[in-house]
């Protein structure tokens, strides 16, 4: 059964830094994309990061420069490294599976998703 498990989300102070993961089971992480998004109360799911299985990844705008994104093949693990956070990073990040080659920039090509993890960046 293909599942996707997100954790590592919690509260930290701004200016922090936490480490999103993404465990996949029931299917290789290596041979798909997998993206990150957020969803802050009130607001659409906007895609922060992606990685597809050649490697490749990309941002969105307000993530480049603070959020990395990774992959541990053997772990069939995608982490997503959070640094410098500000309140408005806010939101529950949540992880998901597209087929294809490619990061597909609509989040309805996503046909996977796991149920989140809540951060909540406030001192």
């Amino acid at each position: 059964q293909l599942q996707l498990v997100e954790s590592g989300g919690g509260l930290v102070q701004p200016g922090g830094s936490l480490r999103l993961s993404c465990a996949a089971s029931g299917f290789s992480l290596a041979y798909n994309v997998i993206g990150w998004f957020r969803q802050a109360p009130g607001k659409e799911r906007e895609r922060v990061s992606c990685i597809n299985r050649s490697g490749n990844t990309n941002y969105a705008g307000s993530a480049e420069g603070q959020f990395t994104i990774s992959r541990d093949n053997a772990g069939n693990t995608v982490y997503l490294q959070m640094n410098s956070l500000r309140p408005e990073d806010s939101a529950v990040y949540y992880c998901a599976l597209a087929h294809g080659s490619l990061c597909p920039a609509d989040l309805w090509r996503y046909n996977y998703w796991g149920q989140g993890t809540p951060v909540t960046v406030s001192s």
